[in-house]
């Protein structure tokens, strides 16, 4: 089964049964070397958008899952890869088993921008859910956000 690795919303081990029912968590690591970004403000509903961007002094929490191909069809419709909104790129995921090979997704826009409040809200939540360590959640929630109207 091919591997997923879940940087965004689909930290929470909830949203991830819901979306891929049949797709079991494998782990939790790091993706060394990326940092977690946002981009095609123009694009998003409220705002810019997750991504991920290569960055040596960087690293991103995620959540493996094994995913079938029955779900990674499904998956590709929620983060919209079917319509070129965001594409597939392998990555190296850090766990404490040792090294995984997934894929994940990346936002096929210029990065810059800034995520609404709510949208970087969903996000500490997924990693909280996601158990991912107390810095890094608040990491995510201490980010710049988007002002409400503009």
């Amino acid at each position: 089964m091919p591997l997923y690795a879940a940087y965004g919303s689909n930290l929470d081990p909830h949203r991830m049964g819901e979306r891929c029912p049949h797709s079991p968590l494998r782990s939790t690591g790091w993706l060394l070397g990326w940092r977690l970004t946002f981009g095609g403000e123009d694009l998003g509903w409220d705002g810019a958008l997750a991504t991920i961007v290569e960055d040596p002094l960087e690293q991103v929490f995620v959540a493996v899952y094994d995913v079938t191909d029955e779900d990674a069809a499904l998956l590709d419709g929620w983060e919209s890869a079917d319509s070129g909104l965001y594409r597939k790129t392998r990555v190296r995921v850090t766990t404490l088993v040792g090294e995984l090979v997934a894929w994940a997704y990346v936002l096929d826009a210029y990065e810059g921008g800034l995520p609404s409040a709510s949208y970087l809200g969903i996000l500490a939540e997924a990693a909280q859910a996601a158990d991912a360590p107390d810095d890094y959640v608040a990491s995510l929630r201490a980010r710049p956000c988007r002002s409400i109207g503009h």
